[in-house]
């Protein structure tokens, strides 16, 4: 905002006040006049508000204190900064005039030096504010964007020690869904779901602390605290499983293939706060328990939702327990027990649909396949086998060797050079070399030819 453009509201009873103001402020910027307190509030109910408002207290009807009350409750007007300008001029006075939301006070008789440098520093004031909410609120949470603006260390570097629970979300097999898709498409998939979810997760007063591609992290417990903040992140999650619908909706009427989402939260004591250096940093999230609970993410499968012990323990509600599991994550030293979250038992309205029985039905003749066990985004050991049995969701694979649970592989049908991506869900008792796998990715070319209607015996 320059001064030229900057629109300032006079607000007094008396004339020869409103001229003595009108003159001062003639010529560095366009002034409005009300000459009592509703005709101000209607002005600054209209379309055109004011940058600034000069306002007196002694008026008839509705005083200076009452009116600027009023424009602090409204929310199209409470960010219009208000100066008194009155001959009231008792200490009572002044604070009485901040208690209500003034930003400053004039009194009268009033030096036009003054008034011009009191003007031109609130504008300047409301420039910044208006610059960091415009500019960092296209990517922090409202709650980051009113410490900055309001705290005077809001942008120092530093942290502190506090219990917070972490929400990983990350979309299953896209990154093999992108390398088939144009790069148009596939940010226009990433903006869609992050949009959708960002709205979710900020209706659940979480912080979304980072975008990273197609995964969110989020934060509940900074950078402020509240009541249960581990329920409200498995409310978060469910609504956002929830939301898959409507992001899969969206993608089909753009022509784009069907995803899902698998999620994991943790819940322990991290360090918080604004991290990096003096020329560059952000509100973050730092400790064991982020990257604990990336590895709880990364055992989730499409549709599902992980949650550890801790986070359990600290729900302040009966969840609803679909399944557990005992897994050793890298860079623990002991096992921990996971949680797969299907809905909140007293809330009907927080429940994810619940699990059908997906009936594995035998293909004959076997489909031969080459897979790779991959170890982050490279393949660890490579074996081959056959897909012996297929349902809706998953499919059992006969291997020349034997994989670990949870492993992630990359399987090729060998007849016809085609590939997708899987996450083995178990192992077959007895059967070293017999998993069951979770497909994450699967191409529709794939999908017509791995199809239970070619089956001939059913099995459960």
């Amino acid at each position: 905002m320059n001064n030229e453009q900057a629109t300032i509201l006079v607000v007094d009873d008396t004339p020869e006040n409103i001229d003595v103001l009108r003159g001062i402020l003639k010529g560095k910027y366009k002034v409005k006049v009300a000459i009592n307190g509703m005709q101000a509030l209607k002005l600054c109910a209209s379309d055109h508000l004011p940058d600034l408002i000069l306002l007196d207290v002694m008026m008839p009807g509705m005083d200076g204190y009452e009116v600027c009350r009023r424009l602090k409750a409204d929310p199209r007007s409470e960010g219009i900064p208000v100066i008194f300008v009155t001959a009231k001029n008792e200490t009572r006075d002044e604070i009485q005039g901040f208690d209500v939301g003034g930003v400053d006070y004039i009194s009268k008789p009033v030096t036009p030096a003054i008034v011009l440098a009191r003007v031109a520093t609130h504008l300047k004031l409301r420039s910044a504010y208006r610059f960091i909410r415009d500019t960092f609120g296209r990517y922090l949470s409202e709650e980051i964007v009113d410490t900055l603006v309001n705290s005077p260390q809001g942008l120092n570097l530093g942290g502190e020690k506090r219990k917070v629970t972490i929400l990983m979300a990350d979309l299953r097999g896209f990154t093999s869904i992108g390398e088939r898709l144009p790069a148009e498409t596939v940010v226009e998939m990433i903006n869609i779901f992050l949009g959708t979810m960002t709205d979710v997760i900020q209706r659940h007063q979480g912080t979304i602390d980072e975008f990273i591609g197609d995964a969110i992290l989020a934060i509940f417990g900074a950078p402020l605290q509240r009541e249960n903040d581990s329920l409200r992140a498995v409310r978060c999650a469910i609504d956002m499983q929830m939301a898959m619908v409507e992001v899969n909706r969206q993608y089909r009427k753009q022509g784009y293939p069907a995803v899902e989402m698998g999620i994991g939260i943790n819940t322990g004591e991290a360090i918080v706060g604004n991290i990096g250096s003096h020329k560059r940093s952000k509100y973050g999230v730092v400790g064991r328990v982020v990257n604990t609970t990336s590895r709880i993410e990364s055992y989730t499968i499409g549709g599902q939702i992980l949650i550890a012990e801790n986070t359990l323990a600290d729900c302040d509600a009966r969840l609803r327990i679909d399944g557990r599991m005992t897994v050793m994550p890298k860079g623990l030293s002991h096992e921990i027990t996971l949680y797969e979250i299907g809905g909140i038992i007293s809330d009907e309205e927080n429940q994810l649909p619940e699990k059908e029985n997906d009936l594995l039905i035998d293909i004959t003749p076997p489909l031969p396949v080459r897979i790779s066990v991959l170890a982050g985004k490279f393949a660890a050991s490579e074996l081959t086998g056959h897909i012996v049995k297929t349902g809706k969701r998953r499919m059992q694979l006969h291997l020349s060797g034997t994989c670990e649970n949870f492993s992630d592989l990359r399987i090729v049908l060998t007849a016809q050079d085609m590939e997708f991506y899987a996450k083995v869900t178990g192992l077959i008792p007895g059967h070293s070399d017999m998993v069951l796998i979770h497909p994450t990715s699967m191409p529709a070319e794939i999908e017509a030819i791995i199809q239970p209607s070619t089956a001939i015996t059913g099995v459960a």
